[in-house]
């Protein structure tokens, strides 16, 4: 009884007809879920690009054809202009149009393929930005002389940023390195570079630890493997920063559109971070240098210095006057000697003779003229007294009048006394303005030092 009802009921259902658009409705749901995201490699033909920004085509494979359109908000992203004839990849899903009942590919992602069809949407993106002026030297700023921050646009897993530190580490002691992460290759790397670019400049506005210029780039790879960095969006990025940018994208032999959009080129990221660090590096050379110049001009400066100073001290005049000086106190003390013995001897033979004259004359005669001769003894006495220490003081005074003229004659007090010593270059003395020229070299000596002057004007 039941086999039979349900049997019915489901007779009942087959028979009801669909609509054209119910079953069309129903291929196209069951075509969206079972080919949500497919990849086919194929011809385009048939291409045109409607009024409205969409692109329509056929896809070809020799045998077989399958319709596709790619719609104005995902055609935006794609790197080239398509043609006729170019072998590509699409990214996409598979969908129904409804009034006509024809399934087609819905395009979302469009490479091509082979390094044939690379170059020419290499070509074309070329040509289209450098007829816009984006590639003029007029445009391409100056790199700052001594960058403080470095940006790395650049992901932060390959060997491009590692590369970067090395040298910067190696090279530099104040640069700091701000990294900012992004993906280098694959179908979204060229919106994630041309944002992170965007950042750096947004970063600029916000802050004053400024980054001073941005290294964009990534290691070497394949064509492919490249192409982010020749689209259209990250050009633009480029030549739109208020930073200046080094790009520096695979290897030397490598070429990006980027590199024609840069304000400089470094043939690989290591050469990006030399050319950052040039100027410090230069800089810190030519210190060192002249730090080094700088102690070996003081050493010799010393040694000459040194050489004059035992020059002059073996002069005769600090040599003979000294011993002129000690020459005349021991003739002082001589006579000093010779006087005392000289008052010794008269003053014993003046007793002598007193002596036998008191013995000869009677003792109140002689008491009488033994006090007067006492009396002129000691006057006498006290003249010879004084009249030695009078000679001995015109003696002494004749020294110090002597030691005046000899100090006098001395260099040394001549330019203590503020005078100096002028000679020219062959070392003769300069007596008169007339003996110089306008430009002549003179060397002029001071109680303490010398130096070198040159005769701006002659008044002789």
């Amino acid at each position: 009884m039941k086999s039979t009802l349900l049997q019915s009921l489901f007779d009942e259902q087959e028979n009801r007809p669909l609509t054209v658009s119910e079953l069309n409705e129903q291929v196209k749901t069951a075509l969206e879920k079972s080919f949500a995201s497919v990849w086919i490699e194929g011809e385009i033909v048939n291409f045109v690009a409607a009024n409205s920004g969409h692109w329509y085509f056929t896809l070809h494979d020799g045998d077989s054809q399958l319709k596709a359109a790619c719609y104005v908000r995902n055609n935006m992203r794609i790197r080239f202009q398509p043609f006729d004839g170019l072998l590509v990849r699409v990214r996409g899903k598979l969908s129904v149009y409804r009034p006509k009942g024809e399934y087609q590919i819905l395009v979302e992602s469009l490479q091509p393929v082979g390094e044939g069809a690379l170059k020419v949407a290499f070509e074309q993106v070329k040509a289209k930005l450098a007829k816009e002026g984006l590639f003029d030297e007029d445009l391409k700023r100056d790199l700052p002389f001594f960058p403080r921050r470095v940006g790395v646009v650049t992901s932060p897993n390959g060997a491009a940023f590692h590369d970067v530190l090395q040298v910067l580490s190696r090279r530099t002691r104040t640069v700091h390195i701000v990294l900012i992460p992004t993906r280098v290759q694959g179908e979204t790397a060229g919106e994630e570079i041309e944002s992170a670019i965007n950042l750096a400049n947004r970063h600029n506005e916000n802050t004053s630890e400024k980054i001073d210029v941005l290294i964009v780039g990534r290691g070497g790879g394949s064509s492919e493997d490249l192409w982010a960095f020749n689209e259209e969006r990250v050009v633009r990025a480029i030549r739109n920063s208020v930073i200046p940018i080094i790009s520096a994208v695979g290897h030397e032999i490598d070429f990006t559109i980027a590199d024609f959009a840069a304000d400089r080129r470094a043939p690989t990221p290591s050469a990006a971070a030399e050319i950052v660090a040039e100027s410090e590096d230069s800089i810190a050379a030519f210190l060192a240098q002249r730090r080094q110049d700088l102690f070996q001009l003081i050493g010799y400066r010393l040694l000459h210095l040194r050489s004059d100073w035992q020059e002059f001290a073996r002069a005769p005049v600090f040599t003979e006057f000294p011993q002129q000086i000690k020459d005349r106190h021991y003739e002082i003390a001589d006579f000093e000697e010779q006087m005392r013995d000289a008052l010794s001897e008269k003053l014993k033979i003046g007793e002598q003779r007193l002596e036998s004259l008191t013995n000869r004359i009677s003792p109140l005669k002689l008491a009488s003229k033994l006090n007067e001769k006492k009396t002129r003894l000691a006057v006498l006495g006290q003249k010879q007294i004084s009249a030695i220490k009078n000679a001995a003081k015109r003696k002494d005074e004749k020294l110090k009048i002597s030691m005046a003229s000899l100090d006098a004659l001395s260099p040394l007090a001549v330019l203590r006394r503020g005078l100096s010593i002028t000679e020219n270059e062959k070392g003769e003395i300069m007596r008169d303005a007339k003996q110089t020229a306008v430009g002549e070299s003179l060397q002029i000596r001071f109680a303490k030092g010398k130096i070198k002057a040159r005769v701006t004007e002659n008044s002789g």
